[in-house]
Formats: structure tokens, C-alpha cells, sequence
């Protein structure tokens, strides 16, 4: 016999069945369901004593040819940056001394000799490093081959980027994947069509791969707020989907070491009121870098492993966006940089580091090589400046040479 009771309940159970299916929908459209366990299982680091030492690295898929506009408008748009930067960069300065460092990932489809010919003026007067970008589609390894090499030689014989391995005196080079489609790792296998380009970037001198978090975006890892290694499987696509973590006296593994920034959730700022927004680390004017973004950045703590009290914090941008550039290059950026040093560079608590790419990346593997200290004296660790660059290269000790002398 049905009684009300079992009506209620049956009615309750297919209200929560409906529930957890629309929940789960939800998940789906913002390909949530890749991450949310890894972000949800992910566990707080160690209290730290002392100081919190916070390296704060802004990369920036630079392409000034976005939207197909003509040569007038491109140059618009990379004088703007190199005039309003200097002024924005030159009114801050971290516990080193050093303005705020952008890293500029220029993509090789895009170049043009004198766009880049005022980036590089830009960063000999300290105000950043360039790197590589890259979209590519149905793309060959000997056409990838080809295309960066010559591109780093480009870069660097020209316009004084990059530099070199000093053990393998290889051109080495930070990476952003176009269409954030890493190691072919959209479903559909588009705009990459290399399985093995983690193996190829590591043989090319790629030292690491900036492009994540790529959220919403269907190519965003199962790993997530982490610096790890990534083994490439040549035969399956998204091999950097998990991979092992940069240990403070560890040593390095696989392919490719995988640099991400901050990804989670924004209850502030929820949709509808409701649910919250996916805050993947970008800049732009509908997603400002607020005081209250750039404390959760900060509290999202990513770090390696055995070294909590040193935080990377990578943010990125696309820098020649019109739509964008008061964001960047105006009172908004001023308040996110006053925010930053009023309260993350108070000498007690927290100190601040403004670090390239190629910093961040010597930073790590100061840390990974089991260093302490002040990670400042470590921007120069493992890759010496680019020749562009006005900054001598940090002095260290006899002991820590050594250290470094040992790293692979």
C-alpha cells in the first residue's frame, strides 16, 4: 500500500535526483567537471613563520595584430603600451627596488620587426622580458620544429630576447600555447595537432609552460593551483593533465615543467546572485584585478612543495585588446600595484617580487634545489638575464653557485 509518506519520499528522492542533474549540466557548460574535485581536495599549506615571500609574475598573450586590424592601428596599440607602461611601471617598486615585470609572449605568426624593435626598447629600461607565443592548427613536428627555432634566433639575434642555457648554450624560452590548446589537449583537436609537443617544446629549450589556467575553457588540466612536471605520452593527447610536483629538494622529471596561476571560485561576484564565477587569473576590464582578487590570488597559495613561505602568483592578460588597455594601463593597475605593496611588501609579514617568467621560473628552481632565504638573490638562479635586459645578474654565493652548478 502507497502511503503519503512514500509519495513524500519518493517525491523528495526525484527532487534530489533533478537536483544533482542539473547540477551536474551546470558543471558541464563551464567544463567544471574537469576540475572541481582537484580544486575542491586540494589542501591548505603549512603555517608559515616569517615572512611570506610573494613573487608576483604578470604574462601577457601580446598580439598586436588581434582582430586582423591594419599596420596603423597595430602600431597604436604597441606605442600605447610602451609609453604608458613606463609611466604606470616607473610610480612602483618592489622589496628589491624593481617596477612591476611584464612578460611579453609574442607570437611568432604575428611578428613584425618593429613591433618588437619597441618592446625590447621597452624592456633594456627594466620593465620586462619576451617570450614565445604560439597558435598553430593540424600542425606537423618539423613544421614546429622549424617554426620555433627560428623564431628564437629571430628573437634573440635581432632583438636581444631570450637567453641562453649556460651548460647546453641553447636558447631557452618561456611558453604560451595559443587557444590555451597545450599538448592538443581541446577535444576536438583543434588549433595544435601535436601529441608529443611537450617532448618537442623540452628539446627546443622551452624551460616552462605558462598557459594555464585556461578555464572555462575545455582545455584546463585536472591539476589545478600547482608547478609541476608533466611526462608526455606521444601517443594520447593532454599529457600535462597531471604530472608530479616540484619538490623542495627534489630534482626535475618528464618533460616539461608546468607553471599555473591562481583558478577558483569568486563568491562575490556571483552570477544571477547565485553561483559563483570562475576566477581563472585574468585581467581585463570585465575582470578587474580588485583588492579582493588579488588577496585570493595571494591565499590560493601556490608554491613548491616544501617551500610554502615562497608564493608564485602568475596572472595573465591579452594586453592589445582596446576594449582592455584603460584596465591595464591606467588607475585600475595603479590601485592593484598600491594594494600589492601596501599590504604584501610590509617587511615583517610579507615581502613582494616583481619576477619575469624567466624569474619565476629561477625562483622555482632555487627552491626545488632546496634554497632559502630571500628568492630575490635567486632571479638569475639557473637562466642568466636576456641580453635586452639593464639587469646584472644577481650575485650569489660560492655555496649556492655550487648548488646551482649541480641543477639539471
Amino acid at each position: 500500500m502507497i502511503t503519503h509518506f512514500t509519495v513524500f519520499a519518493l517525491l523528495l528522492a526525484a527532487l534530489a535526483a533533478l537536483m544533482i542533474s542539473a547540477g551536474y549540466a551546470l558543471l558541464r557548460m563551464r567544463n567544471m567537471h574537469l576540475w572541481i574535485g582537484s580544486y575542491l581536495r586540494r589542501q591548505r599549506p603549512p603555517p608559515v613563520s616569517g615572512p611570506v615571500h610573494v613573487m608576483f609574475c604578470f604574462v601577457d598573450h601580446f598580439e598586436p595584430m588581434w582582430g586582423k586590424v591594419d599596420l596603423p592601428t597595430q602600431r597604436s596599440r604597441v606605442d600605447r603600451w610602451c609609453q604608458d607602461y613606463r609611466t604606470l611601471a616607473s610610480r612602483h617598486r618592489d622589496a628589491d627596488g624593481r617596477p612591476p615585470q611584464h612578460t611579453f609572449f609574442y607570437p611568432e605568426e604575428e611578428y613584425a620587426e618593429e613591433h618588437l624593435d619597441k618592446l625590447s626598447a621597452l624592456c633594456a629600461d627594466g620593465y620586462g622580458e619576451i617570450e614565445i607565443h604560439l597558435h598553430h592548427d593540424n600542425d606537423t613536428e618539423a613544421n614546429f620544429r622549424e617554426t620555433i627555432s627560428r623564431f628564437c634566433n629571430t628573437l634573440h639575434v635581432r632583438h636581444g630576447a631570450l637567453s641562453r642555457d649556460p651548460d647546453s648554450g641553447q636558447l631557452s624560452f618561456g611558453f604560451i600555447h595559443g587557444n590555451w590548446c597545450l599538448d592538443n589537449s581541446r577535444a576536438d583537436g583543434r588549433w595544435c595537432g601535436l601529441n608529443n609537443e611537450l617532448i618537442l617544446l623540452r628539446e627546443l629549450g622551452c624551460y616552462a609552460d605558462f598557459t594555464l589556467p585556461s578555464a572555462p575553457s575545455d582545455t584546463q588540466t585536472r591539476t589545478v593551483n600547482a608547478i609541476y612536471y608533466a611526462t608526455d605520452d606521444p601517443l594520447r593527447p593532454r599529457s600535462h593533465d597531471h604530472g608530479v610536483a616540484v619538490r623542495a629538494g627534489g630534482s626535475s622529471s618528464g618533460d616539461l615543467m608546468i607553471v599555473q596561476g591562481p583558478l577558483g571560485l569568486n563568491w562575490r561576484e556571483r552570477k544571477w546572485g547565485v553561483l559563483p564565477r570562475i576566477d581563472s587569473a585574468d585581467v581585463r576590464r570585465s575582470c578587474p584585478p580588485t583588492p579582493e582578487r588579488v588577496d585570493a590570488w595571494i591565499n590560493t597559495a601556490i608554491h613548491v612543495e616544501g617551500r610554502p613561505d615562497w608564493v608564485i602568483v602568475k596572472v595573465h592578460t591579452h594586453g592589445t585588446q582596446e576594449r582592455d588597455m584603460d584596465t591595464l594601463l591606467g588607475p585600475v593597475m595603479d590601485t592593484m600595484h598600491a594594494h600589492l605593496e601596501q599590504r604584501y611588501n610590509d617587511g615583517s609579514r610579507y615581502l613582494l617580487h616583481y619576477v619575469t617568467a624567466r624569474e619565476a621560473y629561477n625562483i622555482i628552481k632555487a627552491a626545488e634545489a632546496g634554497l632559502t632565504g630571500d628568492p630575490g638573490k635567486f632571479r638569475d638562479f639557473r637562466l642568466p638575464p636576456p641580453p635586452h635586459s639593464p639587469w646584472q645578474p644577481a650575485q650569489i654565493d660560492a655555496t649556492t653557485a655550487r648548488v646551482a652548478g649541480n641543477v639539471a
